[in-house]
């Protein structure tokens, strides 16, 4: 790069240039010379440098004014902070621009139409400090798209310059210690991508939320990308796994359906200086997502291989082209907040739950409570106090002074990577995002309790609730002679957990993802031509983005069933195939239609007795399918699968020949075949259960129950369900030593060793493999378990001497 130049072609700078062009700046030359022949595609264009800006604001007059104005300002304080903020922006956008700086850039801009035409052009800000280069100033700055003719070009360069002095940037340069003459502004001119007649959105190479790093996490919506990174749709998200995309296999773990009400798109006046529109989205786009899974995995490859390219977790920006149908990467930035995290564990949870008014998407992990204050414009920022919740229809930048104030945050609108959602996340705050009319819904001055601590989705409840709050840092865990497994049912938490210590988990309940996910009976997707009309619009409406009903059920079961097998690779994932009893899936969309009316469903059509009767078959083999799709497909084959309630061997016998018979059979690919062990006719008869079997998995809750007679939700009797009973550890030890002799898997995967430590240190005296817990109890038990079995060789080397 020449050292008097004031415009450089993008394809010259590097990441050795952030200070003269900043780092997004940089970081797109880097890409275009480094990765472009790796398959990732960068629009080209020019950017002006540092200097240029530098000699701008100093050859037009505006150093000392400037210097004067913020040295003055009290940056706490919203209404002076707006007011000076405005002042400065006015001064800079009113200078013209030095006539060195003017003619490089016209000459740049014409190089971009040789071919004669008028090119559209995105005139976007990168900034940077001169002493720390790596310094971030995300989100900070504008941007203006669909810029046309060198006038308008040069009109927004101006406005570029002059975002360096909007109130968040001005905010955050204070906090940060930095100089405000010591950080400058780069402004790239790049050729626009056909977005407006395609897709766009964010992606990030790990999970938002917990940091997990085995997952892109992509949101897309229809136009540009400028109503996602301001929260004003709610997108469509997808989650990529990153081993399962390496080995070519299906790759895409999870994907949710976005509202996409409106789109960006080119305004047919160009007269203006960024010529884009806001309209909305036809009904029928809405109901569909917006890419397809080759565009999904084709843009997760290019993310990866950025961050392979950085060696870091990222950030990026990107958009399809409507017209030429490729995939571009507008921004790429180092992700800086749970890539920084540590090994330490934050676990916040309610103690009771409350009425819920409003929900939307979790951002955070986290729960605040405080008073609600419903704020509309940035001018009644007044308002909101330290500890109240903030609810609105959206954020920008310059409310990012009074989000600091809040317990939680609250919006309208948005999705997962806008701007709410990355600030909350900078500033360890929850928030709730794409609620739709929280504004509405949620009471001036009322007290509310915002939870984002129960997976993907986030709850705002009426009134200032409870909460736990713990936090504690994993280091090496001490050994243990036996492994410490999870009970895993909620997929969106999945990857959270799987930060917490564990050897994979031992029970994974389909019966969750399907009343949570899916919430419709599968006969009735099934059978779904010969439902009434009013059963088949409901069904219809939960159904969307997928081809068909039956598809539906099959890939959000897959979906639920990889994202956990995902978080836990390599370790062994232990799925139970659905336990639902018959009062349950009656509660289901359809249910009363299918369903019988039992006095006991505990004991009535349930487990094995379903899978294999006529009745419900073709709903077994809809689980099968997914498992096989999982397993075959995906490349998960630590997936295994589990039966549950098998009652007699003949039962065992004909589940694992119609699971064979559909492609699961055991053995095949090292699939394992495990059994819930909780009848005591499968403890009276393990060796036998066990010619069907790789091993059991024990369920203390139902084994505890049907040996002592005892229905556990009868407050009359609760006492005395006790999992430590002798006649309940008979059976126990029958299990166990049935599973040693013949050299086949024991755990336990029941609520017992999670409540007593005490039970949990005898099952490993009886040399039990696996231990598997809630999460919330893994490391307690695991140093509980850790320092009896220090105490205990202690004993014994003592006794020894």
């Amino acid at each position: 790069m020449g050292s008097g130049a004031y415009v450089v072609d993008l394809a010259s700078v590097g990441m050795d240039d952030v200070g003269e062009v900043g780092g997004k700046n940089a970081s797109l030359g880097e890409m275009i010379g480094n990765l472009s022949e790796l398959g990732v595609s960068v629009p080209g264009g020019f950017a002006t440098t540092a200097q240029a800006y530098r000699d701008f604001i100093e050859e037009g007059g505006l150093t000392d004014r400037i210097n004067k104005t913020l040295t003055e300002l009290d940056p706490d304080d919203v209404e002076a902070l707006s007011t000076a903020g405005r002042q400065i922006r006015e001064w800079v956008v009113s200078t013209p621009l030095p006539p060195s700086l003017e003619e490089q850039i016209r000459a740049a801009y014409a190089a971009l139409h040789q071919d004669g035409d008028v090119p559209s052009v995105a005139v976007r800000s990168s900034a940077t400090a001169e002493d720390l280069p790596d310094a971030s100033f995300a989100g900070q700055q504008e941007t203006f798209l669909n810029v046309r003719g060198i006038d308008s070009v040069l009109k927004s360069v101006r406005k570029v310059f002059a975002s360096l002095f909007n109130d968040r940037a001005i905010s955050y340069r204070v906090h940060q210690g930095f100089e405000h003459e010591g950080v400058a502004l780069s402004a790239s001119i790049q050729r626009m991508v056909r977005s407006d007649l395609g897709v766009s959105g964010v992606v990030f190479t790990l999970d938002t939320e917990s940091g997990f790093r085995e997952a892109v996490f992509i949101t897309a919506s229809y136009g540009l990308g400028e109503l996602i990174v301001q929260g004003a749709v709610n997108p469509d998200e997808f989650f990529v796994y990153k081993r399962s995309l390496a080995a070519g296999k299906r790759s895409i773990l999870r994907k949710r359906l976005g509202t996409k009400l409106e789109k960006m798109v080119y305004a047919e006046n160009h007269s203006r200086q960024s010529a884009v529109r806001i309209v909305e989205v036809p009904d029928q786009e809405r109901r569909r997502f917006c890419m397809t899974d080759e565009d999904i995995e084709e843009l997760a490859r290019q993310a990866v291989t950025i961050e392979k390219h950085y060696g870091r977790p990222m950030d990026i920006e990107w958009g399809k082209d409507g017209e030429d149908g490729r995939i571009y990467i507008l921004q790429a930035r180092p992700e800086t907040v749970k890539s920084r995290s540590g090994r330490s564990v934050e676990r916040y949870t309610l103690k009771a739950r409350g009425r819920v008014i409003a929900e939307g998407r979790a951002v955070g992990q986290r729960i605040g409570a405080g008073r609600a204050k419903v704020v509309f414009d940035i001018s009644e920022m007044k308002r909101v106090q330290e500890g109240d919740v903030l609810v609105t229809d959206m954020t920008d930048p310059d409310w990012e002074p009074v989000m600091k104030r809040a317990a939680a945050i609250v919006t309208n609108r948005g999705g997962r990577t806008c701007h709410a959602a990355i600030i909350a996340r900078e500033l360890g705050i929850p928030a709730v995002v794409g609620c739709g009319g929280a504004t509405e819904i949620v009471e001036d001055g009322a007290g509310v309790t915002v939870s984002c601590a129960e997976g993907d989705t986030g709850f705002i409840y009426d009134g200032e609730l409870d909460f736990d709050h713990k936090e504690f840092t994993l280091e090496k865990m001490p050994e243990i002679p036996v492994k410490v497994m999870m009970n895993v049912g909620n997929p969106e938490r999945a990857f959270d957990f799987a930060g917490i210590p564990h050897k994979g988990v031992g029970l994974a309940r389909l019966e969750f993802i399907i009343n949570r996910t899916i919430g419709v009976h599968p006969k009735a997707l099934l059978n779904f031509d010969s439902l009434s009309d009013e059963l088949k619009a409901t069904i219809t409406e939960l159904v969307a983005g997928y081809p068909d009903p039956v598809t539906f059920y099959v890939e959000k079961l897959a979906e639920g069933i990889a994202t956990i097998a995902a978080g836990f690779a390599p370790e062994p994932v232990i799925v139970r195939m659905s336990d639902f009893k018959s009062n349950e899936y009656a509660n289901l969309v359809g249910g009363r239609e299918y369903e019988p009316d039992e006095e006991n469903p505990m004991l009535g059509f349930r487990g094995a007795s379903r899978y294999i009767s006529r009745a419900f078959r073709d709903c077994f083999e809809l689980e099968v399918r997914a498992l096989r799709k999982v397993r075959e497909e995906m490349g998960l084959e630590n997936v295994e699968v589990m039966i549950p309630f098998l009652r007699t061997l003949g039962e065992a016998r004909e589940v694992t020949e119609l699971l064979a018979d559909h492609g699961l059979e055991r053995g095949k690919r090292g699939l394992r075949l495990i059994m819930m062990c909780e009848l005591p006719s499968n403890a009276l008869l393990a060796e036998e259960f066990l010619e069907y079997f790789d091993g059991f998995s024990i369920g203390s809750n139902d084994l505890t129950q049907l040996t002592l007679g005892i229905d556990r939700d009868s407050g009359l009797i609760a006492h005395l369900f006790d999992e430590r009973d002798a006649a309940v550890k008979v059976l126990l030890e029958m299990a166990i030593q049935a599973c040693r002799k013949q050299g086949k898997y024991i755990g336990i995967c029941g609520q017992g060793p999670s409540d007593h430590p005490d039970l949990a240190r005898w099952l490993l005296d009886q040399g039990i493999d696996s231990i598997s817990l809630n999460p919330d109890t893994v490391v307690e038990t695991w140093m509980h378990l850790a320092g009896e079995t220090l105490a205990n060789d202690l004993g014994d080397d003592l006794q020894g001497s």
